[in-house]
């Protein structure tokens, strides 16, 4: 499927030729004539040999920015480009409920990045590195390879001093989150890409490794990324609002085979939702930039991200209309629309959400059902769930000794209110809690029917506690 992502990357000409030349810090100057150093060079730095990349430990993705703590990630791609980063757009990123950003539009130098990272710290933000040199010389331009005489690949020691000196240049920002190490690969580079990020926890655990992928509905595509490059999470982008109010017809399917491939590798899922018109797509309106979110949430999505911020220009190709701000730099309504979800639902109802494990997700009185998608079946504690079209997600405790269970019940409908009835087992369920986002606590309802109304795109929480 073709993605619009393959348009905002910098040409591979461009990289090499020198435009993103890492500024490196005094200890690895020295060697930043050569994009690639000697292994012997390399093993005298890292105490490491040119043999094959050790299996380094995984760490935990409580353990890592972002995808630890107790902050839902709201992030977005396509920043403000280098002449206009400046303490206030960073600050009006962080006002509209942004946590972190990927870096982009034109950032493709190491000071420039050093001073993006400056003010991302400064604003709360974090920040994940795209286009880095040095990375996309061990992670994308280069496979990693023990074979010395295969000009288009690095040797692992080689690997190592590359990701050396980018963690360098940049580790003594507190806001670096990590890298972005290849956005939308084809699985032939999953070794590579499983080689790279062994080298990226052997030398820094504590950054987190990015990788986002395509749209497919190919569900080894998934699995097999997850079980050859062992990620700390699994990002994918897909945007579902297609031109003259169509939908797309398999947004459902790719989403339930990255919620399977995420709950196999026990994983976060994270993905993309559309803010601009392009080619074959549609602008989204409010309503429908908060389906999106919810229906990933239902989805058992832990991270969202926009795509994009910032206005590609038309050079760029696609037919980029409007994000949230445009290419001049006004704020468009999208911008207001995403703070008020952002700083309002988002933020509040994802803290409630991200520590839970994603158990079933099902379209109630959806007829006939989306492609991959499953209808609704009673359970011991939802008896039946009537009226408008709704998508359940169904979430459990990581304590296996808990039988509360959490239904986000999402509108499946981005124009039209819902109105649905939950039916509740009352010898099962004890108590009824309705999530108040705004006072961040669950106030409680009578054990029977639950009466629900939600506007376009609109959701609401559930929390059942067990007899």
């Amino acid at each position: 499927m073709q993605s619009p992502h393959q348009s905002l990357g910098p040409s591979r000409r461009a990289l090499l030729l020198g435009a993103g030349a890492t500024a490196l810090t005094a200890a690895s100057a020295t060697t930043a004539s050569a994009t690639t150093a000697s292994a012997t060079t390399a093993s005298a730095l890292t105490g490491s040999t040119a043999g094959a990349v050790a299996q380094a430990a995984v760490p935990s993705p409580d353990q890592l920015p972002l995808t630890g703590g107790t902050e839902f990630p709201i992030g977005l791609f396509w920043p403000p480009h280098p002449f206009a980063s400046t303490a206030e757009r960073f600050t009006e990123i962080k006002d509209a409920g942004f946590d972190f950003v990927i870096s982009g539009n034109y950032a493709g130098d190491g000071n420039i990045f050093q001073y993006q990272l400056g003010l991302a710290r400064d604003a709360g933000l974090q920040m994940l590195i795209s286009d880095d040199i040095q990375i996309r010389n061990m992670s994308r331009w280069f496979s990693i390879s023990d074979t010395t005489t295969d000009f288009l690949s690095v040797t692992p020691a080689e690997a190592r001093e590359l990701y050396t000196r980018a963690r360098n240049a940049y580790g003594p920002y507190s806001s670096l989150a990590g890298f972005n190490f290849y956005d939308e690969p084809g699985a032939g580079w999953f070794a590579t890409l499983a080689k790279a990020l062994a080298i990226s926890r052997e030398l820094a655990p504590q950054l987190l490794p990015y990788i986002n992928l395509l749209p497919s509905d190919d569900a080894s595509y998934y699995r097999n990324f997850v079980d050859v490059v062992r990620p700390s999470l699994i990002s994918f982008d897909r945007y579902p609002l297609l031109s003259e109010g169509r939908e797309d017809t398999n947004y459902f399917h790719n989403w339930a085979i990255v919620r399977d491939a995420a709950l196999h590798g026990d994983i976060p899922s994270w993905v993309f939702i559309q803010t601009l018109a392009y080619n074959n797509h549609r602008e989204p309106t409010p309503a429908e930039l908060l389906w999106q979110i919810n229906i990933s949430l239902a989805y058992g999505a832990k991270g969202i991200q926009y795509f994009t911020y910032w206005t590609p220009e038309a050079a760029r190709g696609e037919g980029f209309g409007p994000a949230l701000i445009t290419v001049d730099g006004l704020r468009t309504s999208r911008y207001y629309a995403a703070q008020q979800i952002n700083t309002t639902w988002l933020h509040p109802v994802g803290r409630e959400l991200k520590p839970l494990v994603s158990e079933t997700v099902e379209h109630a009185n959806e007829s006939p059902l989306p492609n991959g998608a499953v209808g609704f079946t009673p359970t011991n504690l939802v008896s039946g769930v009537t009226g408008s079209p709704v998508v359940v997600g169904t979430f459990r405790s990581r304590d296996a000794a808990s039988g509360d269970r959490w239904l986000l019940v999402t509108n499946r409908s981005h124009s039209d209110r819902a109105r649905a009835v939950v039916s509740l087992n009352e010898s099962t369920v004890g108590s009824v809690g309705l999530f108040q986002p705004a006072r961040q606590k669950y106030t409680s309802q009578r054990v029977g029917p639950v009466q629900i109304s939600l506007a376009p795109g609109a959701a609401t929480l559930l929390k059942l506690t067990t007899r």
